[in-house]
């Protein structure tokens, strides 16, 4: 089966076109992302003007995943499009997109979960088999989640406050360094002394694979006012230490999820830690959580960086798993700001910018 995929949730704009093989492997017949250029000055991205840019190139990317593909619409056996979490307004423009092509081509629709696209990637690159431990770390999101089937998702951890990729890009503004922050920390830290600064290790050692940033970006902050004006060196060795800060506690808390999925899937002898979301694409994180893996039984799968940050593949490959078995959604399917793996979760405590976290 073929299916069009839409991504439109937050600054990327993407369209791609996924063929799912009978035997459940697929591969991708084209891959269209346009990033969007403007929230550099800005230092994070501002939602009015994502979602114009989405209005703007959304038709022509989707023309031209069509034609890399080398298909009509009519060869199509579904659209799936992202609808939600996210910025509502990019969501809305690709959601609304995907409804107008699937009344036009006489398809149906298939309402995807961002979160599900992560979660499933793993089984589009390596057929990766239910259940398996996910770490989904991005700009929004940092949580531990056992995904045991398509739509079976249960939530092991999650952050009280900020998420990972929100601490990265508030670190960058902090120190300087541009958007968006992770590639931009990782880059510095590279020539930097990640000894330098005693930066806390929130919640190490907590029995739960709960997650909390900000009293480390707060750290942070403190440790730069207290040598301020900084040196090019001095940036670097905050960034680094920052970084190593990081690592510690994803590697802690990932210890954590494993015993804790171990636990609950005692007669699993292929036991996976996925790692998906656009922190994934950290090379030092990976590199940490290969071995950490090891250490507890587990394998590492990491996706193809490409496919770690927002992108269409992800979301065609989640609606063709979902489309396999007959699940497809009708044409008032709501856009959603929020929309949580596991709806039975209940809210952990703390709140970010936006609120308690799910």
């Amino acid at each position: 089966m073929k299916v069009l995929g839409i991504e439109t949730s937050c600054d990327e704009t993407a369209a791609a076109v996924v063929e799912r093989l009978p035997d459940g492997s697929g591969r991708m017949l084209s891959d269209i992302i346009l990033s969007q250029p403007d929230h550099a000055d800005f230092g994070g991205v501002v939602p009015e003007i994502a979602a114009r840019a989405h209005v703007e190139a959304l038709d022509g990317l989707i023309q031209a995943a069509m034609a890399g593909a080398n298909i009509g619409f009519g060869d199509l056996d579904a659209v799936a499009a992202t609808a939600g979490p996210g910025l509502i307004g990019g969501v809305i423009v690709g959601l609304t997109t995907a409804k107008a092509v699937a009344v036009a081509s006489g398809r149906p629709l298939v309402a995807v979960n961002h979160l599900e696209g992560h979660a499933l990637t793993a089984r589009y690159t390596d057929r990766l088999a239910f259940p398996y431990l996910l770490l989904l770390v991005s700009g929004g999101h940092t949580q531990f989640v056992a995904v045991e089937g398509i739509g079976s998702y249960r939530r092991l951890g999650t952050t009280i406050d900020d998420a990972l990729g929100e601490a990265f890009d508030k670190a960058a503004k902090l120190l300087g360094l541009g958007y968006p922050g992770g590639p931009a920390v990782e880059a510095a830290a590279k020539s930097g002394d990640g000894a330098r600064f005693a930066l806390p290790r929130p919640l190490r050692g907590r029995p739960e694979p709960n997650f909390s940033l900000s009293g480390l970006k707060t750290a942070l902050r403190l440790a730069a006012e207290k040598i301020a004006p900084l040196s090019d060196q001095d940036v670097a060795d905050l960034a680094a230490s920052f970084q190593a800060a990081v690592i510690d506690t994803v590697a802690d808390r990932s210890a954590k999820a494993m015993a804790l999925f171990g636990s609950q899937h005692p007669d699993l002898n292929d036991r996976a830690l996925v790692i998906a979301g656009g922190v994934a694409a950290n090379q030092a994180i990976r590199d940490t959580l290969t071995h950490e893996a090891a250490t507890h039984g587990f394998r590492l799968v990491a996706p193809p960086q490409r496919l770690c940050a927002d992108n269409a593949v992800m979301i065609a490959w989640a609606g063709a798993e979902r489309l396999a078995l007959g699940l497809t959604d009708p044409l008032d399917a709501p856009a959603r700001p929020r929309w949580p793996l596991d709806e039975l979760a209940a809210p952990v405590l703390g709140a970010g910018a936006k609120g308690a976290k799910a």
